[in-house]
């Protein structure tokens, strides 16, 4: 019996060694997505063909994105200068998409907030950025401590800044004191008292 015989198809492209391989992925992935594109189609350009097959699977990215990075490589009119992305692209924060975000922050904050007193406009909150986001949870508002400094700022609040040159020492109760001060005004209202907030501190000469 004879063997037929097979025509075996066209070997696919290998023009680097897996070091280099390796080094271009590397690469890509430290890039922006625009710098992906340009980088990729770089890679793809300097091939012969089946160039694009290759980076395409070398690198993990769409056929489609590597197209678009040689269109705009030989057309640079159709790159949007210092943009990565087209306007009210990528994902919002949830500082712009939960409704209520602004109101619930507000109120767990409110019992430990303290300020300058010779400058309304400085306050700031005893509460560790951890500890917000915590309680913001406990009221069914999930966010992490980059949002909660955003909300911080948004709101005016300041880091607490030492304005005595010799320390006055601390108390490991420090915290404590505020929660009891909280209580006592939360029973306050519901008995039906007034709550007034004096300080009487006065800036050193």
């Amino acid at each position: 019996m004879t063997k037929k015989n097979v025509k075996s198809g066209p070997k696919p492209l290998s023009p680097y060694s897996a070091e280099i391989e390796k080094f271009i992925k590397d690469t890509y992935l430290k890039l922006s997505e625009k710098d992906r594109r340009a980088y990729a189609a770089i890679e793809a350009l300097k091939l012969p063909r089946g160039g694009n097959t290759y980076i395409v699977g070398l690198l993990g990215c769409s056929k489609n994105t590597l197209l678009r990075g040689i269109d705009e490589l030989q057309n640079p009119e159709m790159v949007l200068k210092e943009r990565i992305r087209k306007k009210g692209g990528g994902r919002k924060s949830s500082i712009e998409t939960i409704e209520n975000i602004d109101e619930v922050f507000l109120k767990v904050i409110d019992d430990y907030i303290a300020g300058d007193p010779m400058d309304k406009k400085i306050r700031w909150t005893n509460l560790s950025h951890k500890n917000i986001a915590t309680k913001m949870k406990d009221q069914g508002i999930d966010i992490s401590v980059t949002v909660v400094k955003k909300l911080l700022k948004r709101h005016g609040f300041t880091k607490r800044k030492a304005f005595k040159n010799a320390r006055i020492g601390s108390s490991k109760n420090r915290n404590e004191q505020f929660e009891n001060i909280a209580q006592l005004k939360n029973q306050y209202f519901m008995d039906g008292n007034p709550v007034i907030s004096v300080d009487t501190k006065k800036k050193n000469c």
